[in-house]
């Protein structure tokens, strides 16, 4: 008897070849049929768990107020998680290679703070250099990567824990982000920073199309680009990868600085949403909590290696929902937190409960 080892790990028993080895081939053959089968079957139900909770939140929804399934309210909740889907995704790539980044609600804030006050003078609390708004935005995106490389750098290379670097980092993002402009909020923001939180295409909002897209191409890279897949690979054995011959440590930087990258852009979509940039802007939101609850719910595994932005955009979604519901139900602001928090931990096991074992943390 001779020992054979499909692709999804499961070890089976391989029949005696024929003579002229056509039984071997096809023993082979469907023995790889099966796996990838059973592969597919199980990244069908992970992608799929969350639809009933959705479907549940609908019905809900419907019940609760006739406004709920209008166009002017779908797109009122596209256009507020818009931001936070934009973050989810920077986390949930920095999840997959089994680390974390408590920052980038620092970097949700940070970035869109000093882009908006170089841009604007001092009239308006700016630094009075009222440079060029596209040259702003240039600067955003440098914020979110040099946060991200530092954050890569001291983690990776300096081998310090993620937990505690990124803590840290989000305490000074955070200072800096109210001492750049003594607590100020920042109002009168350029058009080329208000348009993408901001504007239309007819009823839909261009954040929740330029968020949409972002979710798809990551989806696509992550499935059918090399560096996608080491993503996975690196989160799932770092060190079986480094054999194969993939640069962990250079996969792991690019996606810290990914991340950050895409926080900073979260930051400036919501800055347009609201016309301004706030001193509570991200830290002081605490949006940090829910950019982990989407990636959690929607399947993105905390050990790395596991995930996928299907999922995660629809535990972005159930959020949206269920902050909706609780709007047009008028319930108190003091129980708002309490439920968000049941909802998700209902929809975590309910996800669990479809997705089977799938779904399930590793023991």
């Amino acid at each position: 008897m001779i020992s054979n080892e499909s692709p999804d790990g499961s070890v089976g028993t391989a029949s005696p070849p024929a003579a002229d080895g056509t039984g071997s081939i096809l023993t082979s053959g469907g023995a790889t049929i099966a796996a990838r089968m059973r592969s597919l079957n199980v990244s069908l139900l992970r992608e799929v768990a969350l639809l009933p909770v959705l479907v549940l939140l609908l019905v809900v929804g419907a019940v609760v107020s006739p406004v709920f399934l209008t166009v002017s309210n779908m797109a009122g909740i596209g256009q507020q998680v818009s931001a936070l889907g934009v973050v989810v995704v920077g986390e949930s790539l920095i999840l997959m290679i089994g680390g974390m980044d408590l920052s980038l609600e620092g970097t949700y804030g940070l970035a869109p703070m000093v882009a908006a006050w170089l841009v604007l003078p001092v009239a308006a609390y700016g630094s009075g250099a009222q440079l060029n708004p596209f040259l702003g935005l240039l600067i955003l995106f440098a914020v979110g990567a040099a946060v991200g490389l530092v954050n890569g750098l001291l983690i990776v290379k300096g081998r310090l824990n993620g937990f505690i670097v990124t803590l840290g980092m989000t305490i000074v993002l955070a200072g800096l982000q109210n001492g750049i402009v003594k607590a100020q909020s920042l109002f009168d923001l350029p058009r080329a920073f208000s348009d993408l939180g901001a504007s239309y295409f007819g009823d839909v909002p261009v954040s929740f199309v330029v968020t949409a897209i972002i979710f798809v191409l990551v989806g696509l890279f992550l499935r059918y680009h090399r560096t996608g897949r080491a993503i996975y690979a690196v989160g799932g054995n770092p060190a079986a990868a480094r054999a194969a011959g993939i640069k962990v440590e250079r996969v792991k930087i690019g996606v810290y600085v990914a991340g950050s990258m895409l926080a900073a852009l979260g930051g400036l979509m919501e800055a347009g949403r609201v016309s301004a940039v706030t001193g509570q802007q991200g830290y002081g939101e605490g949006i940090i909590f829910s950019v982990f609850a989407a990636a959690v719910i929607g399947g993105v595994s905390l050990r790395g290696g596991r995930g996928n932005m299907i999922g995660a955009a629809s535990g972005v979604i159930l959020l949206g929902l269920v902050q909706n519901i609780l709007d047009l139900a008028n319930v108190s602001n003091y129980w708002i937190e309490a439920i968000d928090g049941g909802v998700i931990l209902f929809a975590l096991f309910l996800a669990r409960i479809v997705g089977g074992e799938s779904t399930a943390e590793e023991k």
